[in-house]
Parts: structure tokens; C-alpha cells; sequence
């Protein structure tokens, strides 16, 4: 089996979260969103995993090697394609067009999921999906009496199904994928300046593919800084009320409310932390109260007083409580 992860994105809407780092592999309880995303995968699949395909931007090769090693992690051979400009979920999977083969996933990295259940690998394939309140801003699947789906919308303006594609799908025959794809990319087949793969699945299905719904027991998504917070609570919230200490971690005069996760050589004193929160790889905090907030590599955090807060790598802030969204190597002091 292959999967196809695009992940070329310029994850605008995580700014300043994202200038210095690819949205994927922003850190979450002290592992990347692109390394939860592949773990999720492998434990639904129980055929081995031969490829996975990374399609990226130009990310630079430290992160081209660390997406390796993630592939590597679940016993997969991992591969680095290109997307060279945006032009919609449909090219940025046939970027990847040679891993188009066979049993394929195909999942977004911005999605998260938990789910209990195996893919069901006969099935011609399988579009995971889940109700939404506002399908308006979802792809989303209409189905019939038995269960199969029998339209795909793109954003529907109208009513049409509450049942959102949450960007997760398997294919018996990834080669037939691949052929519409083509098909689409040669005609200029395009739906709001975009080739969309909700047109491939169309075309698909009108030539007798069968696609079922899956559904999963929680989604979780890490579109925006508060939208992200809130996964990260919830990822933090699964360890059932656990708290991740590193051994070489140094808390002094401190209380550390689980569940939380706290890095290699972070030092803490006199703070109170959590719940959910987590502190990455040689963080500082001293005389400070947080809570649910994600504070990544290397920061320091002075008489800070934060709640529902996230913080980029190299940060230095001395200050009072405040919803924070600072990107990386900001420096800030408020006196």
C-alpha cells in the first residue's frame, strides 16, 4: 500500500506560525502534525506499507530528511515530490503521480483523526467523512439508500449533505486515480481557478466506482492558531490525564497540571502549568501561569500569565496575560 500525503501548502491562515516553519510540521505535544497524521494512518491499515509520497514546496533537504525519517518510523520508504505552484487538491496529488498504484491513501496534512476500525481493503474506496455545521465550507458527499455515495459537491452554496470530506481517502486501484487526474490536468479541467480532486472522484464514480463513507470518531483540524489550540487539547486530552515529563527535563518550585507534555532540558520555576500544555526541547519558564497553550523549541517565558496561547520556536517574552499567536524568533518584553 502507498500513501500520498500534499503538504505543499503555504498555511497562510497559521501565520506567523508559519514563515519560518511548514504548517505539517509544526510540533503538537512533542511530536509534528505530519507524524501524528502518518501514525493515524498506519494503525487503520493492515497491509504493509510500501511508499510513502511527501508532495512539498521547496522546504529546503532538513526537512526532506526528516520526512523520510518519519516514513521510516512506520517501516515505509519515503519519497519527496514537488508541487511548484497552488493549483488545487486534484495537482497536488498528481504531483505524486507515480505512487499512483495499486491499494492507495491518500490524506491531507492538516487533518487528524482517531478512529477504531481497519480499512476495509476490498472496498473500490472509501472517503472518510464528518457531519459538520456549516458544510458550505467542505466538500461533502451525498448518499443513497444503501450507503454508497452518489454525488460529490465542492463547497455547496445550497444545501446539499451535512456529511464534510475531511481529506482522507483509500483506492483499490490507485491507477485509475491517476488516469483521471490526468485526464483532468490535460483537458484543464478547472472549478474556481482550481483542479479539484472532488472532479475526479465525480468522473470516477459516473464510470461505476463504488465509494463508501467512513467515519471516524473524532477529526481534528489545524487550520488556524485557535483551531489548532484546541486540537492540541484534545491530542493532550487522549493521554487520559497523563503528564509527559522528559527525564532530563528540570522543574523546581513548580506544579504541573496533567495532562501535559514537557520536552528534553526544559527548566521551570516557580510556574504553574497546565492542563494542556505543552513545553518543547530546552524551553525556559519562570515565575508564570499557563494553561492551554502550546510553547514550542527553545523559548523563553518570563512573568508570563497565559491561557489559549501559542508560541513559535526562539521566542523570548516577559510580560502579562495576553491571547498570544507570535511566530517564531520574536522577541518581546513588556514592561
Amino acid at each position: 500500500m502507498n500513501i500520498i500525503i500534499p503538504m505543499a501548502g503555504m498555511g497562510t491562515r497559521m501565520r506567523p506560525h508559519t514563515l519560518t516553519v511548514p504548517k505539517p510540521l509544526i510540533e503538537l505535544a512533542g511530536k509534528t502534525i505530519v507524524h501524528r497524521l502518518v501514525e493515524g494512518i498506519a494503525g487503520v491499515c493492515e497491509e504493509k506499507i510500501d511508499e510513502i509520497a511527501f508532495v512539498i514546496g521547496d522546504f529546503g533537504k532538513d526537512v526532506e530528511n526528516q520526512l523520510v525519517e518519519i516514513a521510516k518510523n512506520v517501516g515505509a520508504n519515503g519519497k519527496i515530490y514537488y508541487q511548484k505552484e497552488a493549483l488545487g487538491t486534484a495537482h497536488a496529488v498528481w504531483c505524486a503521480a507515480p505512487a499512483l498504484k495499486g491499494k492507495t491513501v491518500v490524506a491531507f496534512a492538516d487533518t487528524l483523526f482517531y478512529a477504531d476500525f481497519k480499512i476495509n481493503i476490498e472496498a473500490d474506496s472509501i472517503i472518510w467523512v464528518k457531519k459538520v455545521e456549516n458544510p458550505k465550507a467542505y466538500g461533502v458527499v451525498k448518499t443513497n439508500e444503501e450507503g454508497i455515495i452518489d454525488e460529490f459537491v465542492e463547497k455547496p452554496e445550497e444545501f446539499v449533505s451535512d456529511l464534510a470530506i475531511i481529506g482522507i481517502y483509500y483506492f483499490n486501484e490507485g491507477d485509475k486515480l491517476r488516469q483521471e487526474l490526468d485526464n483532468i490536468i490535460d483537458n484543464d479541467i478547472r472549478k474556481s481557478g482550481e483542479y479539484q480532486l472532488t472532479t475526479a472522484l465525480e468522473n470516477l464514480r459516473l464510470k461505476g466506482f463504488k465509494f463508501v463513507p467512513g467515519a471516524v470518531d473524532e477529526w481534528l483540524d489545524c487550520g488556524n492558531k485557535d483551531i489548532t489550540v484546541e486540537t492540541h487539547q484534545r491530542i493532550l486530552a487522549r493521554t487520559k490525564g497523563a503528564a509527559s515529563v522528559a527525564k532530563s527535563a528540570f522543574i523546581s518550585n513548580s506544579v504541573i497540571n496533567e495532562p501535559c507534555f514537557i520536552g528534553e532540558n526544559v527548566k521551570i520555576e516557580n510556574s504553574i502549568i497546565g492542563p494542556f500544555v505543552s513545553i518543547g526541547a530546552k524551553s525556559y519558564v519562570s515565575d508564570s501561569i499557563i494553561k492551554n497553550s502550546v510553547i514550542q523549541k527553545e523559548t523563553i517565558l518570563e512573568n508570563a500569565l497565559l491561557s489559549d496561547s501559542m508560541i513559535g520556536s526562539y521566542v523570548k517574552f516577559k510580560g502579562k496575560k495576553l491571547d498570544l499567536s507570535i511566530g517564531d524568533y520574536n522577541h518581546y518584553e513588556i514592561k
